[in-house]
This record gives C-alpha cells, structure tokens and sequence, in this order.
C-alpha cells in the first residue's frame, strides 16, 4: 500500500511535505529523521510529527527520488534500518559507544607534564595540544549554534593560554573532561539496562516449509518469520507473531495481555497476538504481523524512543543555563572595560552555570531509572518521573492489579450428601493433578493445603477446551465446563439451577464436577486480592495521594466489598474496557494528575490517555509497552516505590538546582571583583559541578 503525501511548497533548494505515515503512533520522528537523511543529496531533514510535515533542504532536484522513498517506506524498513543487530526493537535513543576515557587522560597527562617542564615554548604546545579538542568544539559550536556553555569554556582556556597561565588551563581541561566521563559512564550503565530489557522474550518458532514437495516443520529465529509463513505453537509455548489460526483449538493463556486469570478457548479463525500462551491444544497460525510490525514491538520501540524527550525541569534547566551564557560574557567584557586585567575576564569566563545545570539533571534522572531498574521498575524517561511526582490521583483496575491474577479455590459445594466438600476435592484433585492448566492447579493447591488422599481412576481423557473424563469404581467422572456437562454429557443442572446462579453473579468461577450421570457439585474459583494491596493504598494516601480510584467489571455490590476491604472510597463498576479510557480524560479535565495502574490489553487506551501509565509484570506485553512505567516484579508494592522513587528524585534535582545557582553565583560575583584567580575559579567551579554530578550518581534511596 501506497504512503499518502501532499507537496505542500517547492523551491529549487527546499521541499516541503505533509507526510501522513506521520499520523502512526509508532512512527519515530528521529529514526525517520536519520533515515531520510541518508538520501543521496539532501542536506538536511526537520520533521514536525504534529503537522505531519517533513522539510527537506537539497543540493540538486532530487524531489522525484525522495517522493519514490516517501510514498514506499514501511514501518519495518524504517525501524530495521536504525539497528541492525536488533531489528524487531529499536532503541534509538540509547548509545552504543562505549564511554571513552581517552580525553581524561590526554588532558591530565598535559597537566602533569606541563608541570615538569620548564620551557615556556614546550609549555604552550604541551598545553595546546591537551586543550586543542575543547578549543576546536568551542569553535565549531560557536559558528553553528552561537553562545553555548562549551564556547564559554574553551574560550576560558584559550585566554589561559594566551596569558601563559598553563596551570589553569590545564586544570580546567582536565576537571572538565573529568565531568565530561563521569556523566557518560553514568549514562551508558542506566542505558545498558534499558537495552537488555527491550529484548524480544520470543528468540525462536516452527514454521512450515516445503521441501520435496512435503511439508514439514523447521525451527527459525522470531525475526526471520515472513508475513504469510505458517507458525506452529503447541502447550507451554508463547506465540512470537500476530495472527490468525488456520488449524486447531485449544487454550490461550491471556493474564499478560488481559488480565484475565482464565483461559480464553480459541477456535479456527480467532485472531491470537504475540507475547500470549499458549496452556492446551496446539495451532497452526497465519502469520499477519512479524518483526517490528508486531503490536508488541511497535509499542515497545514507541515507549524506548520515549526516552529521548527531554522533561520540563530539564528544559527548563537548559533554557535558564543559555540564558545566563550571555550574562557570564557581558560580566567578562564590562570587567575587561574597566579592569583591563585578562586574568580578571579569563576567571569570570570559567564560571559559568551551564555545566551543573545541564549535566546534573539528566544524570540524575539516568541514576533513578538504572537503580529502579535494578529494582524491578522500569522507568520509561525523565518525563515519566516528573509525570509520576505530580499525580495525586491513582486510579487501579482491579483485576491482576489489586488482585493476583491467579485463581484459588474459595468454596467447595457438595450437592450428594455421601459426598464432603474434601471427598469432592479429592475426587477432583485426583483426575486433574496431571494437567497442567490454571484451573486444574488452584484445585490440586486447595487439595493439598487440605491434606489431598488421592483417589483411584482409570484413564483421564482430555477433551480441549471443555474439560476430563474418567471413571472410578465402573461410574463415570466429568469434569470442566457447564457446557461441557450439561450439553455433551447431558447432565441436569436444573434443581441447583439457584445456587450456581447465585454464585456466577458474587463473580465466582465455577468448576463442575459430574459423576455417575448426575451433578455432584461445584468447586468456586476467584481471583483473590493481593496481600499487601490494603498496605499499598495507605502508603500512597501518605505520600501525598490524594485520590484512591478502583474501576472494574465486576458488579456494584462485589465492587463495593472489595473496595471497602482496601479502603477505597471512590469505585467505577460494570464498566466496559472503553469506560476505562474515558474515565481518565474526565478526571484529567477537572484538573486532577492522573495515574493508571492496569495490566490488560484492555487497559492500554488508559494507559496513554493518563498522566503517567503504570503495568504489573505479569500484564500484557502491550500494557507494559503503552505504560510509561513497566513493574518488572509481580508486587503491588512497587507502584509505591515507584512513587517515592518520583518524589525523591525530583527533590535530588531541585535541590541540585538551587545548589548550582547560589555557588555559581557567588564564585561569579567574586571573579567579577577580582577576588578570585582563573585556577581557582576553575577548581571552585568545576568543582561544584563534579560535586553535584556524584550526588546526582549516587542518587536516590528508599528506605526499606
């Protein structure tokens, strides 16, 4: 299919473009950006995602070759170019490069020699060549973006150099490289995280190949299925593509795309998606979307490039750091009008704000995702953590969130007074143990925690998707669904019709147990509340929440019950997926800072409408991607830490802030009053800024 594009201005050197492949979600200005750029030809390319407009400034007419690329481009083409080793996720906004200790060592080795000689000659080249790779960007950033912090600081070298004040020089060269490997040493640890987490769970799958005119089954790496290949996934496997099955039937374990703590039964036809299980039966599936095209892999390469944006503290930082740039100069320039005194203008000129204002934040931001990462929260960018420090509104879905996701026995109901609740258990317990399914391992649990006395049976037959069949002592056992019992095995459910009805709407999940023709009766199932899901909600109220929100399916009376056992005022019940969505966009137009904890593929439009989205572990692989905050650890706690780990840092940097505006400004004042030589504003000046870099490394702790 042909990309839409409308040329919207032309000039012998410029195009202008209103691209609308721009309007995918997923699209990645930056990457895009890079990849247009290759183009042979083109001097440069400005996107604006909004607009969905694309500027091109060219050297020849090329514009027929760039509206050939423009209108072919895929999705896939275009995340596959950025990085090659990992195709299926892109993440762009990670570096690669090692962190390089070259520049340290050039420049401390030309402050150590140039101490040992004593040839002002050997002194200025020793010097010069430590200090040319500062004084060469300062120049070229100078040209290209005007007064910068860099500018600012070779120049303060330059004028070192030129007054023969070669420790200076030197000293400051050294402290600023120093500062330079600090922060990118930093940043490389926190990215390497970032990248092993984006790795693809699905490394391998079968596919169906011809050889010799037969068909048979060869084992692939993920990224080498096509669209169109024939993908084998039998029990215990995840499903590695986006499809359709075209053969078989069986279970799909969804609690990590819905939430749902049951298996959803799928038949021919039934569209299954990546990152799902598959507990029985086995499928032959049509593959729709593979690589990076699938749901999973877009979301996440979308949420990874996440990391580029830079937060509004950040920006802030960086705006008030070139602001001050100009004041520094014109200090430097009014002082060399009435002092005359170069050593005077070369000190001033070292202290400037930019350094610790612009590399304090986002290492300080890198520090909190690295150590939170480490501790089982994925932090998706600084504006995940400011967004999360300003939420005073939490709002939970229910189900796998405040509740386990896992189903447990809670009632065992006899119908056949020769039959106790732990007999039926027991019968049960008995025909399942060996079937490895959610339902038929709550009952085996419950039947050990009761002190399980297995019971004789013949042969256990499987039927997938309805239930067993067996028989102990000649009569027969039927266990599974109502469908299963009451059609297939024509069993009457009639006279217990009140009590199961009852138990379906508490919202129980009902086994049905048959024996000898007759319904013997039910064992209930429910997904319990998590231990410490009470506990979580009181931390949040103090820590300065002040709104507590549990939406859910379930009716109101049930709804009701649990958020009175969790202490929750405020509940939303028998909503549809959708409600979820709008919920939050209300909330968010009465003022309120919202954040939604979900794990479900249904929570994923929640997820992104809120301030900032947060995903259990155990949740859809597209909660976890659409989430700015992925929990890597199956607690609800962690939505807590999550929370202090905001608060703690966005204080760090604050105080970070006021810190490098109060020092600067009195080592400005007396560099300015001539208080201060240019070696010692150097060391007072980068100094702080080292300082304030290792507080911002060692960053934050919780208390535990």
């Amino acid at each position: 299919m042909k990309n839409r594009f409308i040329k919207v201005h032309e000039t012998p050197l410029r195009l202008r473009y209103k691209y609308f492949l721009l309007k995918e979600k997923f699209i990645d200005e930056n990457i895009l950006q890079n990849y247009l750029e290759k183009i042979k030809d083109v001097r440069s390319v400005r996107i604006n995602k909004k607009a969905y407009s694309i500027v091109f400034e060219i050297t020849n007419d090329i514009s027929h070759e760039i509206e050939e690329i423009l209108s072919n481009l895929t999705i896939e083409e275009l995340l596959k170019s950025c990085q090659e080793e990992e195709a299926a996720v892109c993440v762009s906004c990670v570096g690669n490069e090692e962190p390089s200790i070259s520049g340290m060592i050039r420049a401390s080795s030309g402050l150590i020699a140039e101490r040992f000689v004593q040839n002002d000659l050997l002194k200025a080249g020793i010097t010069t060549a430590a200090s040319t790779p500062l004084l060469i960007e300062g120049t070229k950033e100078l040209f290209k973006e005007g007064l910068t912090s860099k500018v600012l600081e070779s120049a303060a070298v330059a004028i070192s150099i030129y007054r023969k004040d070669y420790l200076a020089a030197n000293s400051t060269n050294a402290m600023l490289e120093l500062g330079e490997y600090i922060e990118e040493t930093t940043v490389h640890k926190s990215d390497d995280l970032l990248k092993e987490l984006a790795k693809p769970n699905v490394e391998e799958a079968w596919i169906e190949v011809k050889v010799d005119n037969k068909i048979t089954e060869v084992l692939v790496k993920s990224e080498d299925i096509q669209v169109g290949d024939i993908v084998i996934v039998g029990a215990g496997n995840t499903i590695p593509i986006d499809g359709h099955i075209i053969d078989g039937s069986g279970s799909v374990n969804q609690v990590s795309m819905t939430g749902e703590a049951q298996p959803v039964i799928k038949y021919r036809g039934d569209r299954v998606i990546s990152g799902t299980i598959v507990e029985e039966g086995r499928f032959r599936i049509w593959a729709e979307h593979v690589g990076a095209n699938t749901a999973t892999q877009r979301i996440k390469h979308y949420i990874e490039n996440s990391l580029n944006e830079k937060s509004s503290v950040q920006l802030k930082a960086n705006k008030l750091a070139n602001k001050l740039v100009p004041v520094t100069l014109g200090l430097a320039g009014v002082s060399y009008i009435f002092a005359k005194d170069f050593e005077r203008v070369a000190s001033i000129l070292q202290a400037d704000y930019s350094c610790a204002l612009k590399l304090a934040t986002p290492v300080a931001f890198k520090s909190t995702i690295s150590k939170a990462g480490h501790n089982g929260i994925m932090i998706k960018g600084a504006k995940s953590i400011e967004a999360l420090n300003n939420a005073d509104t939490f709002v939970f879905d229910k189900t796998g969130t405040l509740t386990a996701g896992e189903l447990e026995v809670v009632n065992v109901e006899s119908y056949d007074d020769n039959w106790s609740e732990d007999e039926l258990l027991n019968l049960t317990a008995s025909t399942e143990e060996h079937y490895f399914h959610p339902v038929a391992e709550a009952v085996v649990k419950a039947a050990v925690q009761r002190g399980f006395v297995h019971m004789h049976h013949e042969e256990v037959e499987f039927i997938v998707a309805h239930g067993v069949k067996t028989e102990v002592e000649g009569k027969s056992v039927v266990i599974g669904s109502r469908h299963f019992l009451e059609d297939d095995e024509k069993i009457d459910f009639t006279p217990f019709k009140d009590k199961i009805d009852d138990a379906i709407k508490k919202g129980k999940t009902l086994l049905y147990v048959g024996y000898d023709k007759k319904l013997l009766g039910t064992i209930e199932l429910a997904d319990e509340l998590r231990h410490n899901s009470k506990e979580a909600i009181l931390k949040l109220k103090k820590l300065g929440v002040k709104n507590i929100i549990m939406l859910t399916g379930d009716t109101k009376q049930k709804a009701q019950m649990i958020a009175s056992e969790l202490g929750i005022t405020d509940v939303r019940a028998e909503l549809l997926p959708q409600d979820k969505a709008k919920i939050v966009k209300e909330l968010m137009k009465e003022g309120k800072k919202v954040a939604f904890v979900g794990d479900g593929i249904n929570d994923a439009p929640a997820l992104i409408s809120a301030h900032v989205g947060i995903s259990m572990s155990r949740g859809a692989d597209i909660a976890k991607a659409t989430a700015d905050i992925s929990l890597l650890k199956d607690d609800i706690m962690a939505v807590v830490e999550a929370k202090e780990y905001a608060l703690k840092t966005m204080n760090l940097i604050n105080n970070n802030f006021n810190a490098t505006v109060g020092i600067n400004s009195c080592i400005l004042a007396g560099a300015t009053f001539g208080l201060f030589s240019p070696i010692t504003t150097a060391v007072l000046h980068n100094g702080t800024t080292i300082g304030l870099l290792l507080n911002s490394i060692k960053g934050v702790k919780l208390k535990k």
